[in-house]
């Protein structure tokens, strides 16, 4: 099948006239005629390809059901005609002036420094980076339109999708910002107590209930014993104000982006217990995300915004690159903190406040792609902390929110190779996590809320 066939469409010949339908004066016609009808079957090719993707059961099933059917039933997964509009390359921005709200934290990086290097002024984009206190603001101000799009932790358009904490808005997550790029960090009374299972009567902070700090923390405590409802406390702390409340010895530690964390070290004030990476490698932190009524009434827009975004990721990518970077988000107006504390995150040589300079250039990483195994870990979590009730259809969820085949085709397009897959499995302390069994992976697990 070629890239632009329509995969509801029986195989025909093509005649021999000036282009290749034969409805058209010339080829150049042609194709100005089916662009867009091009884009969106693409798109739908792959969804296709996603739910059958075994070439007898997909013929099968275009036989049984006919190919108005089968398109109506993949569009109920993911609104295909919204996806090929927003995602198509050509097409004047509906609008130039953009706000983007973010956070302080180096998971922002490829958000931040694409204003101050140029990245969306390369797309015609006049694009003003919000700083932004919490989390809850930064939802609330996108839900309200005040933001265009915002960096977001990357279980949050999954909990606005689904109304957790707000009511429901439909959400998309076509590029993840960041992977790895956070720690545990605990007050230097602590050194002496590393193993967590002496941890009980803790005050441990979060930035956010709907984050993977949380997750990643609580799957840390229950691995070793302690029930993060019973045995510790866990407080939501907006990421800025973590280093002076751990100083005022409000909390004891704080599993949040390295830069928080690093500059806990910087102070004096705590140490690194141990990296997320060392809990899970590969784990995603931050989003890029964007309300799915957006992206359908800003289609060019939001590819031009889009494409910034990933050729920003492409460049932080890159280890050379690493202190320019440091460099371009530092300042007041973005991230606000020492160079050094920055430049020791991107480059991965860092002080961990107990004597040691450590090397670990992985220790942070831009990774774009949304994999949708990604998601389907998040609603175990979820589910299994009592933060969403009844059954779950962890696929579906995934593959509405989460967008991997937009992303892959934007990744070509930033110079970057995106999996051939859109799923994938992957190691949490130990265990491994089949993306096709969230059930029994969830029924694994001693400690939790769910029944």
């Amino acid at each position: 099948m070629a890239l632009f066939d329509n995969p509801f469409g029986k195989r025909h010949r093509l005649s021999r006239s000036a282009c290749s339908c034969g409805a058209h004066a010339s080829q150049a016609e042609h194709e100005a005629a089916t662009s867009d009808a091009a884009i969106q079957r693409t798109v739908e090719q792959s969804m296709l390809r996603a739910v059958l993707p075994h070439e007898v059961e997909r013929r099968a099933f275009l036989s049984s059901v006919g190919a108005a059917t089968a398109l109506a039933a993949i569009s109920q997964i993911l609104p295909t005609r919204f996806v090929a509009e927003a995602f198509a390359e050509a097409g004047k921005p509906e609008k130039t002036d953009l706000k983007v709200g973010f956070i302080p934290i180096t998971c922002a990086t490829p958000i931040i420094m694409a204003k101050p290097m140029g990245f969306y002024e390369k797309q015609g984009l006049d694009v003003d980076v919000v700083k932004t206190a919490g989390w809850a603001v930064v939802r609330d101000k996108t839900l309200n339109k005040e933001y265009d799009a915002a960096h977001m932790l990357a279980p949050m358009p999954i909990a606005i999708t689904m109304g957790l904490g707000s009511n429901p808005v439909p959400f998309a997550v076509p590029a993840i910002e960041n992977v790895n790029g956070q720690a545990i960090c605990l007050a230097n009374k602590h050194k002496d107590n590393r193993d967590p299972k002496n941890w009980k009567g803790m005050k441990l902070a979060i930035p956010f209930d709907y984050s993977n700090h949380n997750y990643l923390l609580r799957y840390y405590l229950a691995e070793h014993g302690i029930d993060p409802d019973t045995d510790v406390q866990l407080r939501s702390v907006p990421p800025p104000e973590m280093v002076a409340n751990l100083r005022a010895d409000n909390i004891d530690g704080f599993l949040a982006p390295d830069n928080v964390v690093q500059r806990a070290v910087y102070d004096g004030v705590g140490f690194i217990h141990i990296l997320s990476k060392e809990i899970w490698d590969g784990h995603p932190c931050c989003s890029f995300s964007i309300a799915q009524e957006t992206v359908q009434q800003m289609p060019n827009a939001t590819a031009a915004l889009l494409r910034a975004i990933m050729e920003a990721t492409a460049y932080a990518s890159k280890p050379e690159n690493r202190k320019d970077v440091a460099a371009a988000i530092a300042p007041a107006n973005y991230l606000n903190q020492p160079l050094t504390v920055i430049e020791q995150v991107l480059t991965g040589t860092y002080a961990d406040g107990l004597g040691n300079v450590k090397k670990d250039p992985k220790r942070v990483a831009f990774d774009p792609f949304p994999y949708e195994s990604f998601a389907v870990w998040t609603l175990t979590q979820m589910k299994r902390w009592g933060q969403i009730k009844g059954e779950v259809d962890y696929k579906a969820v995934a593959q509405q929110v989460y967008r991997a085949t937009d992303a892959a085709r934007l990744m070509k397009q930033a110079g970057l190779t995106p999996p051939e897959a859109t799923t994938k499995t992957f190691v949490v302390m130990g265990k491994t996590f089949d993306p096709d069994k969230p059930k029994e992976y969830l029924d694994s697990f001693a400690i939790k809320r769910a029944s």
